[in-house]
């Protein structure tokens, strides 16, 4: 697959079950709760970590208790292979954090 091809709902919706994340039409959201403000923020460490090492970074809104990531490929703008590995690698990050997808 080139992960540089545009994604629908319909090419991604089976590799993103159990992740957390949705395509919403032009990009992957995903929203995790944590319990603590210190929490969400160590996942976004963790998270920070496997992006950079990818060259691949999510946007993310940042609250208590709470972190949402929205991932799409801005060179490409639109989601792509990329963006799903990205997500599938984040939602195992979380559940290893003990943060549960909303």
């Amino acid at each position: 697959m080139d992960e540089h091809a545009p994604l629908s709902r319909e090419d991604v919706s089976a590799d993103l079950a159990g992740t957390g994340f949705r395509h919403d039409g032009e990009r992957l959201t995903g929203e995790f709760r944590t319990r603590d403000f210190a929490a969400a923020v160590r996942l976004l460490d963790a998270v920070a970590v496997e992006a950079d090492a990818m060259n691949h970074h999510p946007d993310v809104r940042l609250g208590w208790g709470r972190i949402e990531f929205d991932l799409a490929s801005h060179d490409v703008g639109a989601v792509t292979a990329r963006d799903v590995m990205l997500a599938r690698r984040i939602g195992g990050i979380a559940a290893q954090h003990g943060a549960t997808a909303r």
